[in-house]
């Protein structure tokens, strides 16, 4: 049995800083998460992509910013506990939390901050018999390392952000780029629909309006993508790889039988101690609802440092707590190992 002040119920962004918020309060912290790595989506979903809303940086990528926040707490030595999710989560008689996840570490903790995103992400599939067997070597829901895309004929299918995104960054790389949607309604940034039309009448891509209804084979590798336009016209689409973006499926998983009030997918909180309806149990980032809630990494921050003071306060009520600024704090910078 693991003994801890905290454990924190997923490694995203907003995990990653309530470990260092908490570690300036004395308060130790153990970290679990399903995905092998650290990061979140971050990291699983967008590694790449550029982030613009962090203060302090005009732009930085999403695996840098998990990079830096896991720099950034390196003096508090969290215990990472990832492949594994939470399975069960009951409050003791003392008040105390036992948590056990699906490999059977069991923990016990005085408060518990869940900090895993909108649960864990299963992307919405490509629908044709038999194409299964493709994932991950010719066909692909997430991108890890573009350079494995470069030099291809690579498809991608959706009219979102990450469609949008991913088929601007490799045109100019992949030897052919089709983008293929299946309306003319796009939930993407216009401007980035705008830039890839640009780059489809100056003949460097390729955009058409329709449906994948079928894939052809050669020499037991998926050769071609068959599509139906939205004006019934049949399209052959020569295709090395296919990067499928339909969009990504939220599961709460057993964070729904925590016996927490929530609000349709979010938990309920409140905005002084992002305190769940279960006393000790807290919620912070895109997990938590409340009036006025905006899903912003920024604002996870935000909510991570008053969630840490209300921690402090409920395991000791009697000690007044202090508020320290890092830039003038002994004690502050002796804990970060601040050279005097």
């Amino acid at each position: 049995m693991i003994q801890s002040d905290v454990v924190i119920v997923g490694a995203g962004p907003c995990g990653l800083f309530q470990v260092f918020e908490l570690g300036l309060l004395d308060l130790r912290a153990h970290v679990i998460d399903a995905l092998p790595v650290a990061g979140g989506q971050c990291a699983e979903l967008y590694p790449d992509k550029p982030i613009y809303d962090i203060p302090g940086f005009p732009t930085v990528g999403a695996q840098e910013l998990v990079d830096r926040l896991l720099q950034q707490i390196k003096p508090f030595s969290p215990t990472f506990h990832l492949g594994q999710q939470v399975q069960e989560l009951r409050k003791l008689e003392d008040g105390s939390f036992r948590l056990v996840t699906s490999t059977g570490t069991e923990f016990t903790a005085k408060a518990v901050i869940i900090a895993g995103g909108v649960g864990a992400f299963q992307p919405v599939l490509l629908r044709l018999d038999g194409i299964e067997k493709y994932e991950n070597n010719q066909l692909f829901y997430r991108v890890k390392d573009p350079s494995l895309h470069h030099g291809k004929k690579v498809v991608v299918l959706g009219g979102g952000d990450s469609a949008l995104d991913w088929a601007l960054q490799l045109a100019g790389k992949a030897s052919e780029i089709t983008l293929i949607h299946r309306s003319a309604a796009f939930k993407a940034a216009p401007a980035s629909v705008s830039r890839f039309k640009e780059l489809a009448e100056a003949g460097k891509a390729r955009f058409l309006l329709g449906s994948v209804l079928g894939y052809g084979e050669t020499d037991g590798r998926l050769s071609s993508l068959n599509v139906t336009g939205i004006d019934q016209a049949k399209h052959v689409i020569e295709a090395d790889h296919v990067l499928a973006f339909y969009g990504l499926n939220p599961k709460l998983g057993p964070i729904a039988e925590w016996g927490l009030t929530m609000n349709k997918h979010q938990i309920e909180v409140d905005t002084e101690k992002f305190q769940t309806s279960v006393p000790g149990i807290y919620a912070v980032g895109d997990i938590n609802y409340y009036p006025g809630k905006k899903k912003l990494i920024l604002s996870g921050f935000h909510e991570g440092a008053l969630a840490a003071f209300a921690i402090k306060h409920q395991l000791f009520p009697n000690e007044k707590v202090h508020l320290q600024y890092t830039t003038t704090s002994p004690s502050v910078h002796k804990k970060l190992g601040v050279p005097d």
